[in-house]
């Protein structure tokens, strides 16, 4: 794995890490956009959703159920958003599949 999320996966740098599990890891952002901004990533290196495929059909739907169990730990299941960028154009920045989990203050809509 060669990206920092990579490197947190391996405990190669530190991160302040909430939730783990066999297929995930989520850790809290250190750019945070709200007041609760948590990572959630999967363990398989997958660079983009654009590349993940059928086999990944169970990962994908895994790490939907992982952030609404963080969610709840956190206090904020009743009012969060999830965010997926695919891509640097929209604001991918680590190509590395991950969630964005926000929540703690109010959301415009569109986004962006």
């Amino acid at each position: 794995m060669s990206t920092i999320f990579g490197k947190i996966i391996k405990r190669e740098i530190p991160a302040d890490i909430i939730f783990e599990d066999d297929q995930c890891l989520a850790f809290r952002d250190v750019n945070p956009q709200a007041p609760t901004h948590v990572l959630v990533i999967p363990k398989k290196e997958i660079p983009r959703l654009a590349d993940a495929s059928r086999a990944d059909q169970a990962l994908l739907g895994h790490l939907l159920l992982a952030a609404n169990e963080i969610a709840k730990t956190l206090g904020v299941q009743d009012a969060y958003r999830l965010v997926v960028n695919n891509g640097a154009e929209v604001g991918q920045s680590v190509f590395h599949l991950h969630l964005h989990l926000l929540a703690g203050r109010s959301f415009r809509w569109p986004p962006g």
